[in-house]
């Protein structure tokens, strides 16, 4: 079996195991981008903590966002830890998208995917990872956003070892797969949703749904 073919073993696996993740949690493109920032070392439980505050403070809106204090928004969002931090990278990211786009989230989806990871990697404080996660999530790009689990996962069953750099990861996956959004975001929820269960720091490997796939192929 290729690598594209056990890539794609494996994600049928894990989604019969796990089902669809529904990821990522949102009701608007803007709470996803604010969710992809916050969420930055921290867990889901205090991100929507932060946004549920965020909410009740009439903020979440481009403009309302632009306009508030660093220090007041920091305030709001203090679940989501390293809220100075935060602030002001989320700020970063708002005054671009207001300064640049009209505080239109629709002209942001004009512009074609390199130029806007390019443009997005260069506001202070955006990752690779919080930007292809506004690019899948938000945006609808096919883009394979790669964390901490994902590596964690590659190296426990063996698929890429010795491998740290988020790039080639990513590109790893992008020739790996057919590229689809929505392949994209499943298989990265479910990844998380192994990682969580089963592939930890100390896996259970008795208790994987691949042990199988790992003991039949090389």
């Amino acid at each position: 079996m290729n690598t594209p073919e056990r890539l794609l073993k494996i994600f049928d696996i894990l989604l019969h195991t796990f089902g669809k993740r529904h990821w990522w949690p949102g009701e608007t493109p803007l709470e996803v981008i604010v969710g992809a920032v916050l969420t930055q070392n921290t867990s889901w439980k205090n991100v929507e903590k932060a946004i549920g505050n965020m909410k009740a403070k009439g903020i979440m809106d481009l403009g309302a966002l632009n306009v508030a204090e660093n220090d007041a928004l920091a305030g709001v969002i203090r679940s989501a830890g390293f809220f100075n931090i935060k602030s002001k990278r989320l700020k970063n990211l708002i005054k671009v998208l207001c300064d640049d786009f009209d505080g239109s989230i629709e002209k942001l989806k004009l512009i074609d995917t390199e130029k806007l990871r390019k443009l997005l990697l260069g506001v202070n404080g955006m990752g690779p990872e919080t930007v292809d996660s506004i690019l899948l999530y938000a945006l609808g790009r096919p883009v394979f956003v790669v964390d901490a689990y994902t590596k964690r996962f590659l190296k426990n069953h063996g698929l890429l070892e010795n491998e740290n750099d988020y790039h080639r990861i990513q590109a790893w996956f992008q020739e790996n797969l057919p590229s689809d959004t929505y392949l994209f975001n499943e298989y990265h929820a479910l990844i998380v949703a192994l990682a969580q269960t089963c592939c930890r720091k100390t896996p259970l490997c008795r208790e994987c749904p691949l042990r199988d796939d790992l003991r039949t192929e090389s």
